[in-house]
């Protein structure tokens, strides 16, 4: 679960700014999400397409908050992130259990590289984009261990 030193810099570089003003690059990431897989409006009872309702949604609103704060989280544990596993397993399993499936965790982090070049414009390089790549697969990976495996789906 270690990361290069260059990729902490470029994402914590990056983050600086983003992270002081969550939610609106939060809804960014949700909106594009929305767009690559409809079906994920399902989980929240959202079916309306205009971004500006976001904001009036308390549940999607409240999932924004979260995911941004599990984004904020994984930057200022990029020298330990051991220390997120077990929240971050059972992260996975609270996701696991609403419905969602480990294949929307692509979509997820296409949607996040996404908010990061529209957010940062000039600023997003093939380096950063990479950097952020590799942090979403670590977390990714960790929150993929609290879905069931095969043998839990048998058992039940």
């Amino acid at each position: 679960m270690a990361m290069a030193e260059k990729d902490k810099e470029l994402i914590r570089g990056s983050w600086e700014s983003l992270g002081k003003n969550k939610i609106p690059h939060g809804v960014v990431m949700f909106n594009r999400m929305f767009e690559l897989e409809p079906s994920l409006r399902n989980l929240f009872n959202f079916d309306t397409t205009y971004v500006e309702d976001y904001l009036s949604n308390a549940a999607l609103l409240d999932h924004i908050t979260k995911v941004m704060l599990v984004l904020d989280a994984a930057v200022k544990n990029l020298d330990n992130l051991l220390a997120l596993k077990d929240y971050l397993v059972k992260l996975g399993r609270k996701h696991a259990t609403a419905g969602v499936s480990i294949k929307a965790f692509g979509v997820v982090g296409e949607s996040l590289l996404y908010m990061l070049q529209c957010s940062l414009g000039e600023a997003y390089s093939a380096p950063l984009q990479q950097a952020w790549l590799n942090l979403y697969t670590i977390v990714e990976a960790v929150m993929s261990q609290g879905w069931p495996t095969d043998s839990e789906h048998k058992a039940d």
